[in-house]
């Protein structure tokens, strides 16, 4: 997609789409005059019928009544000027795309200034649009053979405005960024389990490490075995795949310190093992990657944006399979940290790979971990399927991530891990831990799991069940995986290098 920025002179537009923001009051926007002429005195009473919506998320496509290679014009109802938030950008912008994409728009100038407010700035207007119609342009890959379809992209995008800002076309690349990595995370919490094994997501990990120079290690099946990683590998049991333990480091300077560790939970199909999920529980389990998902988003926008902190990502992945070889409750198991775990549910699987997986992680350096996941239905129980659920050991740390998760409009409410959660997840007459206290707490059991893992390291549990995946349609994407968290992490790890910086 090639990016121009240009000054508002709507009689020289070389685009076939013009999008317009259109408040309550749009005379009080600047050039507003100059553009109402495109229609002479019509505009004014369109508005006025609701012909031309002001309505928020409302778009409204009239012809141009001009010769040139403008064909049409979309209004985008913005509401009272007041009231609109970058969250409300972020979602319209996102309805446009889908527009765009419909109308198979190749070529579009955006009138930037008509999307501004006084909390909305003409960069935030610029890295929203970006973000927002990049999100919305997103298609679930499929792999019918009927179809005769043929994809149409947009080519080029136009910024109309008359700010002397030299820094709005970098924000547009910026927010371009982000929105596509959050596409990429979602094409592979997408993909068919025979598709994305944990083979293919190393292959996929190992081609991201190459384009940003990280370091990369992965760890197989042997590998495991010799440095006794028994929660992944007991997981791995019952499959014919092997495990993968993927690394990638970014070093922002040649010291290793101050590290921060993405750690994803990457289980490719989850059958719950013995402890089996019933048949309508089976499907979408494909999805279970939706962590290592997440953490391989962020690391593509931290490739791309280069801050000043040391980063790794840390992904465990398999899948959880049935067989002769399969693990089994009342099996005891040792992870890598030496911690024995009595198994009381198979289908308590992803917090065993991320147990080991943040034990590695601190052994690599970490000094602040967070991890993802798919982890527990108790977290849609508890906060619905539009909410992500955290837990946190470090006030200081997640104050932080809270700041870059507001920023971004990804929800997240932290629930308690108290003192009674941790004896419930210590109880076993045979072994450190279990794995299942219990249905009540689910999500806090799940989580408080693997915070046993981390000791004293600040850490942060991201349950994203609910979020990952979107069951129909809605204004920044289509039904199927949301890529839940990637702009939230990396938002993290920029607001971290920040904090550096004024140190």
């Amino acid at each position: 997609m090639k990016i121009a920025v240009a000054e508002v002179n709507f009689n020289e537009i070389q685009a076939e789409v013009l999008v317009v923001g259109t408040f309550k009051h749009p005379e009080n926007t600047s050039n507003w005059s100059e553009f109402v002429s495109f229609y002479g005195s019509s505009l004014d009473k369109w508005l006025k019928t609701g012909d031309v919506s002001t309505d928020r998320k409302k778009l409204t496509k009239l012809p141009t009544l001009q010769d040139g290679k403008l064909q049409r014009v979309i209004f985008v109802g913005l509401g009272d000027r007041k009231t609109l938030t970058q969250d409300d950008l972020r979602s319209i912008f996102g309805t446009v795309g889908k527009e765009l994409i419909a109308s198979k728009t190749t070529n579009v100038s955006i009138w930037l200034d008509s999307f501004t407010n006084e909390e909305i700035e003409i960069d935030d207007a610029s890295y929203l649009a970006a973000e927002g119609i990049s999100m919305g342009l997103y298609k679930v890959p499929n792999y019918k053979t009927s179809s005769n379809s043929t994809d149409v992209y947009l080519d080029n995008v136009e910024l109309l405005t008359n700010s002397d800002n030299q820094e709005i076309l970098a924000y547009f690349e910026v927010g371009q960024v982000y929105g596509e990595s959050v596409n990429e995370a979602r094409t592979l919490v997408n993909m068919p389990s025979n598709v994305l094994t944990a083979t293919k997501m190393a292959e996929y990990a190992k081609e991201l490490a190459e384009t940003y120079d990280f370091e990369y290690e992965e760890l197989g099946k042997a590998q495991m075995e010799e440095l006794g990683m028994g929660a992944i590998l007991a997981v791995n049991q019952g499959s014919t795949e092997e495990p993968r333990l993927i690394v990638m480091k970014y070093r922002a300077n040649d010291d290793w310190n101050d590290v921060v560790g993405l750690v994803g939970k990457g289980v490719t199909y989850d059958t719950g093992g013995y402890s089996i999920k019933p048949k309508d529980g089976l499907v979408g389990m494909k999805g279970d990657m939706g962590g290592a998902a997440a953490v391989l988003g962020a690391m593509r926008i931290i490739g791309e944006t280069q801050p000043n902190k040391n980063v790794m990502a840390v992904i465990a992945s398999t899948d959880n399979m049935i067989s002769g070889n399969a693990f089994k409750p009342d099996d005891v198991i040792t992870s890598l940290s030496g911690k024995t775990i009595e198994i009381l549910n198979t289908d308590a699987e992803g917090r065993l790979v991320l147990a080991d997986a943040v034990t590695y992680a601190k052994q690599q350096g970490a000094n602040y971990i967070v991890d993802v996941a798919t982890l527990t239905g108790g977290v849609i129980i508890a906060l619905g399927k539009d909410k992500t659920g955290a837990l946190t050991n470090n006030e200081t740390f997640f104050e932080t991530f809270l700041e870059a998760s507001v920023e971004t409009g990804e929800f997240v409410w932290r629930l308690p891990l108290t003192e009674s959660d941790k004896k419930r997840i210590r109880k076993s007459d045979v072994a450190d831990l279990n794995n299942s206290p219990g249905r009540d707490g689910h999500m806090i059991f799940g989580g408080g799991f693997v915070g046993e893992f981390v000791d004293n390291t600040p850490w942060i549990h991201l349950d994203i069940a609910g979020t990952s995946d979107a069951s129909s349609a809605h204004d920044l994407g289509p039904k199927g995986g949301t890529g839940a968290m990637v702009r939230s992490l990396a938002t993290l790890i920029e607001r971290m290098s920040l904090e550096d910086t004024e140190k």
